[in-house]
């Protein structure tokens, strides 16, 4: 199991973005969650068998069709035994 935490840039909220993740993270056997940042950023986390989560980064590179990322950042963290994918709200400022 792996973990990686994903901050996506570019014209990526109002596109779908979050649901589209979902049904891709779950469709690959990942885990985690996904919710738009007050920036305009969407932040994910991706846990699970190292292809999953490598398919979801990559997956995050460009988004569903009406996206247009700019820039992903990815960087690792210590599995924590998700199950499930959920869509998050966007945090309070």
């Amino acid at each position: 199991m792996v973990r990686k935490r994903v901050i996506v840039s570019g014209r990526v909220q109002g596109v779908f973005f979050r649901d589209t993740c979902r049904q891709s993270a779950l469709a690959h056997g990942v885990s985690g969650w996904v919710r738009n940042l007050p920036d305009g950023d969407v932040e994910a986390v991706f846990e699970g068998p190292p292809e999953g989560v490598a398919q979801m980064v990559e997956w995050a590179q460009h988004g569903p069709p009406t996206a247009h990322v700019t820039g992903v950042e990815a960087r690792d963290e210590e599995p924590t035994g998700l199950a499930g994918f959920e869509v998050r709200s966007a945090p309070r400022p």
